[in-house]
C-alpha cells in the first residue's frame, strides 16, 4: 500500500513518457517514415495474450498477511488505487471507452480519499453527522473522488463499484463516480453472496453475436423545434456544457447543455429528460401547432463500429382550457411518477436531504388533483380523478415514505445505492421500486394482486412480494404448518405441492431478469425475515397494478427516454 502511494507520481511520469513516445512514432509514420511504435500500452494488453496470467493472479490472491492492531481498521488505499486505475486509462487509451472495476470490502482508511480514521472507537459518518456537518472526512473525500470523476468523463472511462461488506464502504462519497460515468453499483453483505455473483456474471453477457451487452463513449444531442426548451437531464450521464437555442435558463437536473456524454450504456439503460414550453415574444404558443424533439445518440459498437442512432419525435399543442380531455387521456401516470421520483431525489441531494422535497411532492400532488380531479368543496368524499391519473396519489404516497426520500433506519451509503438504481432503471422497474407489488397463491385461484397490507396475510395464503431489491415468498401459518408435516412429499397432496412451486416458479423468472439481482428470502409465518407494510388511504386498483406487472415496454417519449445500444470495454480489475 504505502509503495503505491510514494510511486504513483513515477509511474505518472513513466506513462507519459511513453504516450510521448508513441505520438512521436506514429507522426512519423504519417510522413513516411516507417518507424516501430514502441507499446504504451505495457500495463494493458488484450484478453487473448494475457488471459492465462491473469486467471493465475487472482488465483493466487490470498488475505493480506499484515496483522492488523487490536481496536484498528485495515489500512485501505482506496482513493490511491483508483488514482493509479484512472491514470493508466487515460495515459493508455484516452478519450477510447474502458471500464475499471473496483471490488471492495471496506472503507478506506489511509491516503487521499479516505472515509473514516483507523481506530474502531471512531464509527464512520451516519446521516446525523452529515446533517450536524460532523463528518470529518466526507468533503475532502467527496471532492477527491469528484475530481476522479472528471477525469473518467474527460476520456470516456466508466467505473464500477461492487461493495460487499457488511459496514459502510464510502459509496456516499465515491456515488459520482459511478453516476457520473454511467458504471455500476453493486452493493452486498459478502463477495460469496449469490447477489454479487449474479450479478456480476450478468455485468459480462453478450448477446446472440458474441459481443458485450454495454457501450461506451456515447454522446446524447437532443434538438428541438422552436417553441420548446430543454432543461435538462436526470440519469446517469455527465454535462458536456454546450449550449445552444434549445437550451432553456431554467435548469433540472443536468441542465444548461443539450449534449449529454455516457461513458457507458446498457440495453435497460434510461434517462428521463425535462422540457418547457417556450412561447415567443410573450405571444402564446399557436393551437394545434406541432412540436418536435430529436434524440441523436452517437456510439461505438462492441466490433469496433461507430454508430448513429437517431429517434424523432413529434407532439401536437393543446389548450388547457379547450382540451383538457385530449390532455388527461395522454397522461402517462408510471412515467409522470418516475420521473417525479428522479427530480426529488435531485432535491433532495442538492438541498442536504431537508424535507423540503417532500413539501415540494405534496404541493405538486394537490395541484395535479386541482386540475385534474373533481369535487365538491368541504366534502372529501366527493373527489374524483379520471384513470389515468387513479394510480398516481398511491405512487406519491409510497414514494414520499421510501428508502428514496426517507433517510431514517438507513445508513448514507445505502441511500445512494438505492438512489443510484432508481436514476439508472426503466419506468417499469421504477414503479416496482416505489410501489413494491404483492400477489396471492391460494386454492381458490390463479395468482392475484391483494394490497399492500397486513390484512392480505392469510393462514391458507402464499404471499409474493416484489421491491426491486428483494424478492419475497411468505407462507401463511396453515401453509408453514402442511409444509413443516411433509405434506408436500405425499402424492395423495399434488395440488398442494403445485401451490408451493408456483411462487418459487415465479420469482425465479423475475431473478432472471434482473439487474441488479435482488435479494431472495423464504420466510413463514412468524418467521425472522416476515416483512409487513402500511395500509394506504387510496382504493388498490388490482386490475391496473396487474396490467403493470405484464407490461413489458413502455415508450415515453419526452418524459423517459430509452436507449439500447452494445459495446466492447477493457477492463481494469481492483481488489481492495
Amino acid at each position: 500500500m504505502f509503495y503505491l502511494l510514494n510511486h504513483f507520481c513515477f509511474l505518472q511520469d513513466i506513462l507519459a513518457m511513453n504516450v510521448a513516445r508513441t505520438q512521436i512514432a506514429v507522426q512519423s509514420q504519417q510522413g513516411g517514415k516507417h518507424l516501430p511504435i514502441p507499446s504504451s500500452n505495457k500495463f494493458l494488453q488484450p484478453i487473448h495474450h494475457c488471459d492465462m496470467a491473469m486467471n493465475e493472479l487472482i488465483e493466487e490472491i490470498q488475505v493480506n498477511p499484515w496483522s492488523t492492531a487490536s481496536g484498528n481498521r485495515p489500512l485501505r488505499c482506496t482513493g490511491a488505487a483508483l488514482a493509479v486505475a484512472v491514470t493508466l486509462m487515460e495515459v493508455c487509451f484516452p478519450n477510447t471507452g474502458g471500464r475499471i472495476m473496483l471490488f471492495v470490502s471496506g472503507a478506506a482508511t489511509h491516503g487521499p480519499g479516505m472515509v473514516v480514521g483507523e481506530e474502531l472507537k471512531t464509527p464512520i459518518r451516519s446521516w446525523h453527522d452529515i446533517k450536524e456537518d460532523n463528518a470529518k472526512f466526507m468533503k475532502k473525500a467527496t471532492k477527491f473522488y469528484d475530481e476522479l470523476a472528471s477525469r473518467l468523463v474527460k476520456n470516456s472511462h466508466a467505473l464500477d463499484i461492487y461493495s460487499c461488506a457488511l459496514d459502510q464502504t464510502g459509496l456516499h462519497e465515491m456515488k459520482n463516480l459511478v453516476a457520473m460515468t454511467g458504471g455500476h453499483m453493486i452493493m452486498a453483505d459478502s463477495f460469496e453472496s449469490t447477489l454479487f455473483k449474479g450479478s456480476f456474471q450478468r455485468v459480462l453477457e453478450k448477446d446472440r453475436n458474441g459481443f458485450l451487452n454495454m457501450v461506451f463513449n456515447a454522446i446524447l444531442e437532443i434538438k428541438t423545434s422552436k417553441d420548446i426548451l430543454i432543461e435538462g437531464a436526470l440519469g446517469c450521464c455527465a454535462n458536456m456544457g454546450v449550449r445552444n437555442h434549445c437550451v432553456s435558463e431554467n435548469e433540472l437536473g443536468i441542465g444548461g447543455t443539450c449534449q449529454w456524454k455516457f461513458c457507458s450504456l446498457t440495453p435497460s439503460a434510461t434517462a428521463g429528460f425535462v422540457f418547457e414550453v417556450a412561447s415567443q415574444h410573450g405571444t402564446a404558443v399557436p393551437q394545434g401547432g406541432r412540436l418536435y424533439v430529436q434524440f441523436i445518440t452517437q456510439y461505438q459498437h462492441s466490433a469496433g463500429q461507430k454508430r448513429i442512432r437517431v429517434t424523432t419525435a413529434c407532439r401536437y399543442f393543446a389548450d388547457a382550457a379547450m382540451q383538457m380531455p385530449q390532455i388527461s387521456a395522454s397522461f402517462d401516470q408510471e412515467a409522470a411518477a418516475v420521473i417525479m421520483a428522479r427530480l426529488a431525489i435531485w432535491r433532495a441531494i442538492n438541498e442536504n436531504d431537508t424535507p423540503d422535497a417532500l413539501r415540494w411532492l405534496d404541493r405538486n400532488l394537490i395541484r395535479l388533483c386541482q386540475k385534474f380531479g373533481e369535487f365538491v368543496k368541504d366534502d372529501p368524499n366527493s373527489f374524483r380523478i379520471a384513470e389515468q391519473f387513479s394510480l398516481y396519489p398511491q405512487f406519491m404516497f409510497h414514494l414520499r415514505r421510501s428508502q428514496f426520500l426517507q433517510v431514517f433506519n438507513n445508513s448514507p451509503d445505502e441511500t445512494s445505492f438505492y438512489r443510484h438504481v432508481l436514476m439508472t432503471q426503466t419506468v417499469l422497474e421504477c414503479i416496482t421500486m416505489i410501489q413494491p407489488i404483492l400477489f396471492s397463491y391460494s386454492f381458490n385461484g390463479p395468482p392475484e394482486p391483494v394490497l399492500l397490507d397486513a390484512s392480505s396475510i392469510l393462514p391458507d395464503r402464499i404471499l409474493l412480494m416484489d421491491d426491486f431489491f428483494h424478492v419475497l415468498i411468505y407462507h401463511g401459518a396453515t401453509i408453514a404448518q402442511w409444509c413443516k408435516m411433509g405434506y408436500q412429499n405425499d402424492p395423495q397432496y399434488l395440488t398442494f405441492k403445485q401451490l408451493l412451486e408456483a411462487p418459487v416458479e415465479d420469482a425465479k423468472a423475475i431473478l432472471q431478469e434482473r439487474f441488479p439481482v435482488s435479494r431472495y428470502i423464504e420466510t413463514e409465518h412468524e418467521g425472522s425475515q416476515v416483512r409487513q407494510r402500511r395500509k394506504t388511504s387510496f382504493d388498490y386498483d388490482c386490475e391496473c397494478v396487474k396490467r403493470n406487472m405484464i407490461r413489458k415496454k413502455r415508450q415515453c417519449l419526452l418524459i423517459v427516454t430509452r436507449y439500447a445500444a452494445f459495446w466492447h470495454a477493457d477492463f481494469i480489475f481492483m481488489f481492495i
